[in-house]
């Protein structure tokens, strides 16, 4: 991505953020082009390249990097430089075990009217599907289950689940061959949002909680591939 690109794309996201510290701001422009999959697992990240485009200082920058180590998105490794995390198999664990009690428990309990932004992100991944961009098919599903977990209307678990999209669009990534992986879910997304917009609560929950025990199957095979 070139020195403009990139200035754009911060622009555009910082547009519509809601504004902390520097290196908060920075930290989220970061998280976002990480879950955007604009970043690799193991790929360096240069200080350099990133001050100009993002308008800050190399404090920032790296006040900013520590604060995503912190999210486990990132890790310095001594005298070699920060590089993005490679999520293990455990991690992937982990982060299913957090995706399971969040968002089920926000499809079950969530008063959102008419689930605009989860049908919206259904129609973008059939789209994207349709043109062949499966990356973008998976950007469209984290943006769907963050849909989810932002229809309870609680910021603090709408910054939980930015760290958890990043975390898994790391893991996406690790496993190769995207659409072989996304294209099974997106008329399964469908098919939640049109059981929990029809009043059918205990259908979506049972629909979304067979949703996440097969993706985890199936990410955590492709980790053990990997590993083998």
């Amino acid at each position: 991505m070139s020195v403009e690109d990139l200035a754009a794309r911060v622009r555009e996201m910082n547009a519509g953020r809601r504004r902390g510290t520097a290196a908060e701001t920075a930290a989220a422009n970061l998280r976002d082009l990480i879950m955007a999959g604009d970043f690799q697992p193991g790929q360096r990240i240069a200080e350099e390249p990133l001050l100009e485009p993002m308008e800050v200082s190399r404090n920032t920058l790296r006040e900013a990097f520590r604060l995503l180590a912190h999210e486990k998105l990132l890790e310095h490794r001594i005298n070699h430089g920060v590089f993005v995390r490679t999520l293990t198999a455990d991690d992937v664990r982990d982060l299913f075990r957090v995706r399971f009690v969040i968002e089920v428990a926000a499809l079950r309990g969530s008063t959102e009217p008419d689930w605009a932004a989860m049908a919206d992100a259904v129609a973008d991944g059939r789209a994207r599907a349709a043109n062949g961009d499966w990356r973008g098919v998976g950007t469209a599903n984290l943006r769907f289950h963050k849909a989810i977990v932002r229809a309870v209307g609680s910021g603090r678990l709408d910054e939980l689940m930015d760290q958890l999209s990043a975390e898994l669009r790391l893991g996406f990534l690790a496993m190769g061959h995207p659409r072989a992986f996304h294209e099974k879910y997106v008329d399964r997304n469908h098919a939640i949002v049109k059981a929990i917009s029809g009043g059918d609560v205990k259908g979506a929950v049972a629909l979304l909680t067979t949703y996440l025990a097969d993706a985890q199957r199936e990410m955590l095979a492709a980790f053990e591939r990997r590993a083998g």
